[in-house]
């Protein structure tokens, strides 16, 4: 059935993501803050451009945000001319970004007290997965809301699961870029560790991804580490923010991050290589300064 989508944040990831619900079907509604993007998107896909995320809510029964951080999330929803303020009773409210489960449960809280839905639904899969209409989706909030929802998340995943309350999303997201850390390390070891022994890695890589070793960071990754080419996908100073809002929560909750936590610290050293854009396995370049 189609209904009327805003989408509010047309970065890499959220310019495609709104592309597929349109291509669904669905009556959307973009805003950007650089309006240039959004008269793009408009010119490939069919929809509406709004001048601020209020008016792009304006008779929404679905809301998308996919911004950078807590404060810009802030300010597409809470702010003067957020999202918020137009919000209908009964509509779902979708969060894609990354950010804070403190943050998804305050917005859960206003929605409830409010009349709508709210989600938390952060991505994974990066922008090859965006584009591709494949990302893995992790959501935090009330079955019914997910119920509502599911059709139009499903325009740009593969996988989607509810995983427990408001802020489930986020700490599952948390738990993903953990996981991260530690593989793209352990992976830029194996491959310096392999050329410097005068191994052919790609060979090596061959074998060894069909055992043990095997991770999508592996399959997908190795031959660009290899040829020192880090321009596929996500940005070093996106994970070191997410790595930063898992380490602030471990601090919450009493956990442990010992690896994570010098993996932050080697991102941080390719940041001052002038890495910020570089995507995340480049921490394989501290080994060829």
């Amino acid at each position: 059935m189609t209904c009327n989508v805003a989408f509010i944040g047309l970065g890499v990831m959220g310019y495609p993501m709104a592309g597929y619900i349109s291509k669904a079907g669905h009556n959307v509604t973009v805003f950007n803050r650089t309006k240039s993007k959004a008269e793009k998107w408009i010119g490939e896909y069919k929809g509406k451009i709004a001048e601020t995320p209020a008016e792009a809510a304006k008779d929404a029964e679905y809301i998308f945000t996919c911004v950078g951080n807590d404060n810009d999330l802030r300010e597409v929803t809470f702010g003067e001319n957020g999202a918020f303020k137009n919000i209908q009773k009964g509509a779902v409210y979708v969060d894609n970004t990354t950010a804070s489960a403190t943050i998804a449960r305050e917005i859960y809280e206003y929605s409830k007290k409010n009349g709508f839905g709210a989600l938390d639904a952060p991505v994974s899969g990066g922008q090859a997965g965006a584009e591709n209409g494949a990302l893995t989706v992790m959501v935090g909030g009330d079955q019914a809301d997910f119920d509502k929802a599911q059709d139009k998340i499903d325009c740009y995943s593969k996988k989607m699961k509810l995983l427990g309350s408001a802020g489930s999303g986020q700490l599952a997201k948390m738990v993903n870029q953990i996981c991260i850390a530690g593989l793209v390390q352990g992976l830029s070891e194996g491959i310096n560790f392999g050329m410097k022994a005068g191994l052919n890695m790609e060979d090596v890589i061959e074998v060894i991804s069909k055992g043990a070793a095997q991770s999508w960071q592996m399959e997908n990754r190795y031959k660009t580490m290899i040829e020192d080419k880090f321009d596929f996908g996500f940005a070093v100073d996106w994970m070191r923010k997410d790595l930063k809002i898992a380490m602030d929560e471990a601090k919450n909750n009493g956990s442990l991050l010992p690896i994570t936590e010098i993996v932050d610290k080697y991102y941080g050293e390719v940041q001052e290589m002038k890495g910020n854009r570089w995507d995340t396995s480049s921490l394989i370049k501290r080994f060829r300064k």
